[in-house]
């Protein structure tokens, strides 16, 4: 295998990206506090909301970047190209259609999810600016999939850094006033957003033009292969079907946590920040299995790419335990880094031992889920996401946390069961070597198709 598919290489660029990006977010987090806990719970409850909204174009560029890495694998790099070029176009007008609808209609939407009249003022504020700005959000997550999956996630890794760096400085000044900038507060929040997403996005563009052996030209971005663009949207669609599953089920709570109350919105957006740095290099681990079991499935290495997962999932489980049980120990102090509101600590505290069983289970289920969309066996992961998250962690949320009254206890459980089912369900599932086996009956040309579920 090609060393730059080795684990280790796709995996550390990853991690630095997620780690120094996480870090920036969480000092993000602690400058919008300055301004107020109703500010976090905005930025927190709309994040969930992007999320949302960017699987629409996520569910072209995750299932375009498997199959670049699975061509590759089988030599086939123009026609790679050409599957990248046709995601890039696709993502930027989908995302350029959300950035208009979020511009104009910030305020309906904050009415469909409960958005308390306290709130609703900073809401629209940051809601159809950093809205505005999707477009650059779709071309940076398609550019920077598409790079990752040639093999090369270094280059994304040090253009996310810059990105985030320059997000800090700006936000810096916005907010405080700094370097004679004017104090916009949360407005200026989304002003550094956009700035430093557009600088991301030029480089990137940049890194794509050169990702592969021929250049892409500007006249290449009309090319449309109905027959590559098939495969894309019959690998693409799970897969967006299981994103949405997520961010939804993600958003439900949000909506829950907002009923119950904004100390409790804002506890959980603190925790859920808290939480980013335990998992991050598992995170990293299983996003880079991805792209190391799809290349070696388009080689024909079918035994290596099925123990590939377990390798993957193995080291992983090792470092979020003890990521975990570091944010255990020391996780009051660093709740008190974002607010000195002693019952939202409280509330993020209660929370840290349920995190030590938490981020297991995550694991699990990221780490084989990802070697079976890598397969092409998406079909399975969005049936098993539909079921779990749907009954488990969106129903028995609001059954646990605000019917049966445990709050953001009950709803955190309803979480941690969520993520074992599905964990478990695809752990089965890749024991069974289906689709895995179905590669090894093909002769390698033919192995792309056979991954793409019908």
């Amino acid at each position: 295998m090609n060393s730059k598919f080795s684990l280790w290489a796709l995996s550390w660029p990853i991690f630095l990206e997620l780690f120094l990006q996480t870090l920036l977010g969480t000092v993000d987090t602690v400058m919008v506090s300055h301004i107020s806990d109703g500010a976090v719970a905005v930025v927190g409850f709309s994040n969930q909301l992007f999320n949302a909204l960017n699987t629409l174009f996520m569910t072209i560029a995750t299932g375009a970047g498997i199959l670049v890495a699975q061509r590759i694998g089988m030599k086939r790099e123009e026609e790679a190209r050409t599957i990248a070029i046709m995601a890039v176009t696709a993502c930027t007008l989908i995302s350029a259609a959300i950035s208009l609808a979020l511009y104009f209609y910030s305020a309906p939407i904050a009415g469909m999810l409960n958005v308390s009249n306290e709130l609703l003022p900073l809401w629209n504020v940051y809601v159809s600016n950093i809205g505005a700005g999707m477009v650059l959000t779709g071309l940076i997550a398609v550019l920077g999939t598409v790079i990752r999956n040639t093999g090369n996630t270094k280059g994304p890794m040090f253009i996310g850094i810059g990105m985030n760096v320059v997000h800090i400085v700006l936000n810096y000044g916005f907010i405080y006033g700094a370097f004679g900038m004017p104090t916009w507060g949360l407005f200026g929040v989304t002003v550094s957003g956009n700035l430093s997403k557009l600088f991301a996005a030029v480089l990137l563009l940049y890194m794509f033009v050169f990702a592969f052996e021929r250049t892409v030209r500007l006249r290449d971005f009309g090319i449309f292969k109905l027959s590559l663009f098939r495969q894309i949207l019959k690998i693409g669609w799970p897969l967006g079907v299981n994103m949405s599953c997520w961010v939804f089920s993600q958003l439900a709570i949000y909506a829950f946590l907002a009923d119950l109350g904004d100390k409790e919105l804002a506890a959980r957006t603190y925790m859920n920040t808290l939480e980013s740095f335990c998992f991050m290099l598992g995170g990293a681990i299983a996003a880079a299995a991805q792209i190391q079991i799809a290349h070696l499935f388009g080689a024909g290495k079918i035994r290596d790419a099925y123990a590939a997962a377990y390798r993957a999932l193995w080291v992983g489980l090792a470092f979020v335990a003890a990521s975990s049980i570091l944010l255990y120990l020391f996780g009051r102090p660093a709740l008190g880094l974002f607010t000195k509101d002693g019952q939202i600590v409280a509330m993020g505290v209660s929370l840290l031992t349920l995190n030590l069983v938490l981020q297991p289970g995550k694991m699990l289920n990221m780490a084989l889920g990802n070697a079976l969309n890598a397969v092409g066996d998406t079909r399975f992961t969005m049936l098993a996401s539909l079921g779990s998250m749907s009954v488990i962690a969106t129903g028995c949320s609001y059954w646990l946390g605000l019917e049966m009254g445990w709050g953001l206890i009950g709803i955190y459980c309803c979480m941690i069961a969520d993520e074992y089912v599905r964990g478990a369900m695809s752990f089965y599932r890749w024991r069974g070597k289906k689709y895995l086996n179905k590669g090894a009956a093909q002769p390698v040309p033919a192995r792309l198709e056979a991954a793409v579920p019908l």
